[in-house]
């Protein structure tokens, strides 16, 4: 299988072997031209390919796994919209088949790394769960029942629910809570309030561990941002648990140890979810992705017979 991840920043490919081996895993920078973003993308991922098959023409794939951030239409194929990428309406499905001579399978990168989570990870003892993702945005892939609920690609934009009364986000909303207390916005929060430079959010917790006042206030307020809008998912799906992904999470009990205890205080009668650490890695979204591009070979349907 060949396997994508498209984020904002860098683009991840794989490609598996028929034992889901990771034979190769390349990465480079995603593509910006603004409205033929979409096109451009799909130009680089038929470069990967290609290279992949020079390099290793003994792994021959049979189908191929592709996902993209923003609003997406899983059914359709399409990314609808990405406020960062440029893209709209974009036919991913059609143009990376077309260029790949291959089926792929198409989603949103969050559900998909959600859906390596659910299958092999943190999130695989629980039925309904949900894993979230805080990185540059914040998102989540809901499981009910087992399956996988994508709302016809709106499900799981937890990171544009209203939290606070500011700041303005890129969606256009004030107070989302990916306006606060995603890892960019902390850092974007802390450097305005400090008149700082510092590059993330690591930084900014760094600095709140050794008595800085403002990196103090800004995480806090994060805390409480992720707290109010997990309280919300508790209260709408009662998971059983909520894993959480994204470079955020690598501050591992600095932010699951007050987050936890913050969602605790605002929960009443609810089932209080297990708060876990996403388990699977930096190499999440590309397993979803030959997960999902595995299922169409394994869905397909079996060749009519030689009359």
């Amino acid at each position: 299988m060949l396997a994508f991840d498209v984020g904002g920043t860098d683009t991840k490919a794989a490609l598996v072997d028929a034992d889901g081996r990771l034979v190769r895993v390349l990465r480079i920078p995603t593509p910006h031209a603004g409205e033929a973003t979409g096109d451009a993308v799909v130009d680089a991922i038929a470069g990967l390919a290609a290279r992949f098959t020079a390099e290793h023409p003994d792994v021959v794939p049979q189908a191929a796994g592709l996902l993209v951030p923003g609003h997406v239409d899983d059914a359709a194929g399409v990314g609808v919209f990405a406020e960062n990428l440029g893209w709209h309406d974009f036919p991913f499905r059609d143009r990376a088949e077309q260029a790949l001579g291959l089926p792929v399978s198409f989603s949103h990168d969050v559900r998909g790394a959600g859906e390596a989570e659910h299958r092999l990870g943190a999130a695989a003892p629980y039925r309904d769960v949900v894993v979230m993702a805080i990185g540059t945005g914040i998102a989540g892939a809901v499981f009910v029942d087992g399956r996988l609920y994508t709302g016809g690609g709106m499900a799981g934009e937890m990171g544009h629910s209203r939290v606070a009364d500011g700041p303005v986000c890129a969606c256009g909303g004030i107070g989302c809570l990916e306006a606060v207390a995603s890892a960019a916005s902390i850092a974007r929060r802390y450097n305005a309030a400090a008149g700082a430079d510092v590059p993330g959010a690591r930084e900014v917790l760094e600095r709140a561990q050794h008595e800085d006042a403002v990196a103090q206030r800004v995480w806090e307020s994060a805390l409480d941002a992720l707290a109010l809008d997990l309280s919300h998912t508790v209260a709408l799906l009662a998971p059983e648990a909520i894993v959480i992904g994204g470079g955020l999470a690598q501050a591992g009990p600095a932010l699951f140890e007050p987050l936890a205890a913050k969602l605790d205080g605002i929960l009443t009668f609810h089932r209080r979810p297990v708060l876990l650490p996403a388990s699977i890695g930096e190499n999440a979204g590309v397993i979803g992705a030959a997960l999902r591009a595995r299922d169409l070979l394994v869905t397909a349907p079996a060749p009519e017979p030689a009359s």
